[in-house]
């Protein structure tokens, strides 16, 4: 068993406080919009989207590794933008990992947008070993991600004001 973490950052041209309500609080609503091509849908199991909200993410059948992901919110910290959460069920949980926990965190720029950063601290099953390879890519696809969000919002400038 191998504990780790995959840290990405990247520049967001949109308000911090735009991208915080787009993604803390609409994700289920925003995701299949932004990423069509990625996420079929996105259900709400249990709560109403704050702290102990279940979440169920359905992939497309572009994702060949897995079709859902099961969430829990487990910190949404307003003031501080910080937003945590922990894979329950699905994804590659039971077959690469035993645990996976994340913290996304936005940070205002003086000079407009802010700072978006993606903390994923993991930990594998005995025997199974993530490759670099799989940590990079898992790195891209999540600026990757964030960068399609971004362009919506910017696309659509009304939404989450």
């Amino acid at each position: 068993m191998v504990s780790g973490t995959a840290i990405t950052e990247d520049v967001c041209q949109v308000e911090a406080k735009r991208l915080w309500n787009a993604i803390s609080k609409d994700s289920h609503n925003l995701l299949p919009k932004a990423l069509p091509e990625i996420f079929a849908s996105v259900t709400l199991l249990q709560g109403d989207g704050g702290v102990g909200t279940i979440k169920q993410l359905n992939f497309t059948p572009a994702n060949k590794d897995f079709s859902f992901i099961k969430e829990r919110v487990d910190e949404i910290d307003e003031e501080k933008m910080v937003y945590k959460y922990t894979t329950i069920e699905g994804g590659s949980l039971g077959e690469k990992l035993s645990a996976a926990s994340f913290e996304v965190k936005l940070v205002p720029r003086k000079e407009g947008g802010c700072v978006a950063s993606w903390i994923c601290n993991y930990e594998t099953l005995p025997g199974a070993q993530l490759d670099e390879g799989k940590t990079k890519e898992i790195k891209e696809n999540s600026i990757a991600m964030l960068k399609k969000i971004e362009q919506y919002l910017l696309s659509n400038p009304n939404l989450y004001c």
